[in-house]
């Protein structure tokens, strides 16, 4: 084995971490008798060599050693290397990446060469796959059909032996990996869809087992969601009710691993990336029925797409199921399709309320979780949500092993639907030793509900020692006075903007700043520090001053020369900072509506929109302003909520019929406008909800100007 490898000039080569000569340990280690070596090695084999999917010229040297590790019916755990084989082969290149190849730098284009060699050496090999779909190794049996339908150059050929093993397979798992293949198939080549199609809807339809015909109707809605039945809501609801009636069995994973109990605590005892990734699947109880049942229904979502309503009454049913495992997974897809989407969700957020009393504690947690991020959103499970915090004070707080404490996910979700049940939970909060970090955005959004905490945000930002930690202390207390627009915690704001440390020092004055400008008037012991600190026009803290002396004073005379000087701060940051305080002085700051004007030309989007907004703002001419605001709508979706908002504030007599026509079309879209493929954020559903909040409020015609923050 491994004939040729000391030939291979290893050390002349590089991976993610280095030089390549630990190359030949990793691939001997694959061939290891040892689980636990053998796991190591292919966790070497991701972690450097196929670092994030990269190839390197190590990788490409590797590739004929991995074809000989496959095919030796001696080496154990073949299937991960076959699964290695299609990673590094089966990276595409679209016409796009090929185009483009002017434009890339000198590694960027020998990663691409990289790819395209990688793929050739592949497939070239790729035959041995055939072969392997009838292995003895069901790991192998696993990974095979995947491989073939990824790498193999005559796919019709994969399509008819994926047809041929179905029969003759005895494997449940490999059977489901058949069916996904032919999907895989038929999404690469979209001329042999309409056979995979055919195949899969006879799938769907005949007398096979449920988990098959779950599978097949999976794959359809990937690739030919046409071919799917018009009730298929009732035919998967019915299929999913079939298999909760199988007996419990072990977890596949667990029956097949290779070399009985004492293997099994070798692999477990690896700490490698892989093992870890067992580990988090093997939480899960052995008693599910059907542990690939949640991978199918993701796969049947995420092919359904847009049909809101289809998901929707899936996912409701699945919340009803009587197994709690079916109703995790739902729970868990239930926040995938409110994050990305925008519909009717009262009935299905009021499930997954419901889920909260449940006995089994991961199906309660992660339904918290989910309703921690769909703020107004989760009214439908308001009392629920106030049933679990009242129940149970131990998890007011979350304590990590780094960093400071949170608050629960139960709390945090009701203090988010502004619901002043979570107040007991939050003057607890602030009364521990260290006061969870997120407690003042909590407050803020209690808002006027949580007036009763501004004596204790007071005293205990009076007891904070202006040392190094002091931001970590003050800042969620800062925040929460700034909420509640405390002006009677002027004095003890004012300590620490005049004691902030130097570690930090920057962003405790921020936070401090912005107390005081929320306090306005009742702040006025401060207007002595404030004008001390407008002294230094150009920098961030005299544009943070002047906004705050501003609010307290109301001196246009005074804070006028700071913001105009603040526009031509280096860093764009600043310059936006000091658009924004100009446009809260409304038509008192005309003298800079020509430096303004010059910024709508710049070549920072966020600050264009923040040049246009404040010159609409002091000028109260909106033509200037709403071609640069909706041209920049167009190349960023992420600044739609701020340009909702000063359109919003337009009307539409200001913003024009270019504006409306901009806002229904926002308002006919079913997708988020935020949604990102295998990303989210915790406010991405608050922030789309507050989007179409500004565009019906905008087309409805309310006017009048306020702040834009």
């Amino acid at each position: 084995m491994f004939t040729g490898i000391d030939e291979v000039d290893w050390a002349s080569m590089e991976h993610a971490y280095g030089p390549a000569d630990d190359v030949p340990g990793l691939l001997y280690g694959l061939a290891s008798a040892d689980p636990a070596e053998r796991e190591s090695a292919l966790d070497g084999m991701y972690g450097a060599v196929h670092h994030q999917g990269d190839v390197y010229a190590c990788t490409l040297a590797c590739i004929p050693f991995l074809f000989e590790l496959a095919v030796d019916p001696g080496i154990r755990d073949r299937g991960g290397i076959v699964e290695l084989l299609t990673s590094i082969g089966g990276i595409d290149l679209d016409e796009d990446d090929e185009s483009e190849l002017d434009e890339l730098d000198e590694d960027e284009i020998e990663g691409v060469a990289n790819y395209a060699m990688a793929a050739a050496a592949v497939s070239a090999g790729s035959a041995v796959f055939f072969e392997l779909v009838a292995d003895e190794d069901p790991g192998v049996r696993l990974a095979a059909p995947l491989a073939l339908a990824t790498l193999h150059g005559r796919p019709g050929r994969v399509l008819a032996l994926l047809r041929e093993r179905l029969p003759v397979e005895a494997d449940d798992e490999v059977r489901l990996a058949l069916v996904e293949a032919a999907g895989r198939i038929a999404l690469r080549h979209r001329p042999l869809a309409a056979r995979a199609a055919d195949w899969l809807s006879r799938l769907a339809a005949e007398a096979y087992p449920p988990g098959l015909r779950l599978a097949a109707l999976a794959q359809l809605a990937r690739c030919a969601p046409d071919a799917l039945p018009g009730d298929v809501v009732r035919v998967v609801s019915g299929l999913l009710r079939e298999l909760r009636s199988r007996p419990c069995r072990p977890e596949p994973s667990a029956a097949k691993a290779p070399g009985g109990d004492e293997a099994a605590a070798d692999l477990a005892a690896a700490p490698t990336l892989v093992g870890q990734l067992r580990e988090l699947s093997a939480e899960e109880p052995s008693g599910r029925s059907t542990p690939w049942a949640a991978d199918l229904l993701r796969t049947l979502h995420s092919g359904l797409d847009d049909r809101v309503d289809d998901r929707t009454a899936l996912l409701m049913d699945q919340l009803r199921s009587p197994d709690p495992w079916q109703r995790i997974d739902a729970v868990r897809m239930s926040g995938g399709l409110i994050r990305a989407w925008r519909g009717s969700y009262e009935g299905l957020v009021r499930l997954v309320g419901d889920q909260l009393t449940d006995p089994e504690p991961r199906l309660a947690d992660a339904a918290s979780h989910v309703l921690e991020e769909l703020f107004g959103l989760a009214a439908p499970a308001a009392d629920a949500l106030a049933g679990r915090v009242a129940a149970d004070p131990g998890a007011w707080v979350k304590e990590w092993t780094s960093g400071p404490p949170g608050l629960g996910s139960a709390v945090k979700a009701l203090a988010r639907l502004g619901d002043a049940r979570a107040l007991p939970a939050l003057a607890t909060a602030l009364e521990r030793p260290e006061v969870p970090h997120d407690v003042g955005f909590a407050i803020r959004c209690l808002g006027d509900a949580a007036a009763p905490l501004a004596g204790a945000l007071r005293r205990r930002l009076g007891e904070v020692g202006l040392d190094e930690g002091a931001y970590d202390r003050a800042s969620p207390l800062l925040a929460g006075l700034t909420a509640l627009r405390a002006g009677e915690a002027a004095p003890e704001v004012l300590r620490v903007l005049r004691g902030a440390p130097e570690y930090r020092g920057e962003w405790l004055r921020t936070a401090a700043l912005r107390a005081l400008g929320s306090f306005g008037p009742a702040a006025h012991c401060a207007v002595p520090e404030l004008r001390r600190l407008i002294l230094r026009p150009g920098t961030a803290a005299a544009t943070e001053a002047a906004e705050a002396l501003w609010a307290v004073t109301g001196d246009a005379g005074a804070v006028l020369p700071v913001l105009a000087e603040g526009l031509g701060a280096e860093q764009v940051h600043d310059c936006r900072a000091a658009a924004s305080a100009l446009g809260g002085l409304g038509r008192r700051a005309e003298a800079v509506a020509p430096r303004l004007r010059a910024l709508l030309a710049h070549d920072e989007l966020w600050l264009r929109v923040d040049a246009a907004i404040a010159l609409w703002e002091i000028s109260g001419r909106a033509g200037e302003a709403v071609p640069v605001l909706l041209s920049a709508w167009e190349k960023n979706r992420h600044v739609r909520v701020r340009v909702a908002e000063c359109l919003a504030r337009m009307g539409p007599a200001g913003a024009g019929s270019d504006a409306a026509q901009v806002l229904r079309a926002e308002l006919l879209s079913v997708r988020r406008h935020n949604a990102m493929d295998g990303g989210c954020g915790s406010h991405d559903t608050y922030e789309d909800e507050k989007l179409l909040a500004l565009c019906r409020r905008a087309l409805l015609g309310h006017t009048g100007k306020g702040t834009t923050s």
